[in-house]
């Protein structure tokens, strides 16, 4: 499709703003500020990006070093995994680094963008997870592409469609495809403002300057 059904429009228009904002916010030059105005923003490095603000956090990991305090496995493909364990989750919940957010973010993205527009076969266990900050933020927008186009892709029919995005991870076969797009904004949105976060965390530690 080349027009989104009216009801969609304002959700994608969201969309967009956050993750333009969220990109902005990790990779500079500037981002808005909120207030119309341009803000330097640093990129994000290697150590910010795996920075455990608190002991016994949650991050991204090299395999071979087995995962972090009280998780139970490592989530993904390749070299690295994303800290994770079996529900019920460890309470009370672990902090979890910028990386961990950012993974958990570019995966709930690709992963539902698989099962609305692609071969519906992609899981948690295929999905690689990056080592590196750049690495992470080139997926990252990645999975923003790969969910946008599949969002293009649906009509009004399909907004109401229960499980018109079959991903298997969610409650999206219980729930119609336009209250999954909205969570999906959500996600987005509270995962963004937490990177912000801890992105002036970081900064205000003092270690950028140490580095």
């Amino acid at each position: 499709m080349t027009t989104p059904p009216p009801r969609l429009v304002p959700l994608l228009d969201q969309f967009d703003f956050a993750c333009e904002r969220l990109l902005r916010r990790l990779a500079g030059p500037v981002m808005d500020s909120g207030d119309g105005g341009d803000t330097r923003v640093e990129p994000m490095t290697d150590d910010e990006y795996l920075w455990e603000p608190v002991p016994g956090c949650w991050s991204v990991r090299r395999r071979a070093d087995g995962p972090g305090p009280r998780a139970a496995s490592l989530d993904g493909s390749g070299p690295w995994g994303r800290d994770a364990a079996p529900y019920p989750h460890p309470w009370p919940p672990p902090v979890t680094t910028l990386a961990w957010r950012l993974s958990h973010l570019t995966e709930m993205l690709s992963l539902r963008a698989d099962h609305t527009a692609g071969s519906r076969s992609a899981t948690r266990e295929n999905q690689p997870v990056s080592g590196d900050a750049t690495g992470a933020i080139a997926a990252f927008e990645t999975g923003v592409a790969a969910w946008r186009q599949a969002l293009l892709g649906a009509d009004d029919a399909a907004l109401d469609t229960v499980g018109y995005c079959a991903c298997p991870y969610g409650s999206d076969a219980e729930e119609p495809f336009l209250d999954i797009v909205g969570w999906v904004n959500q996600e987005v949105l509270h995962h963004g403002a937490e990177i912000a976060l801890l992105r002036d965390l970081y900064r205000a530690s003092g270690r950028s300057r140490r580095i």
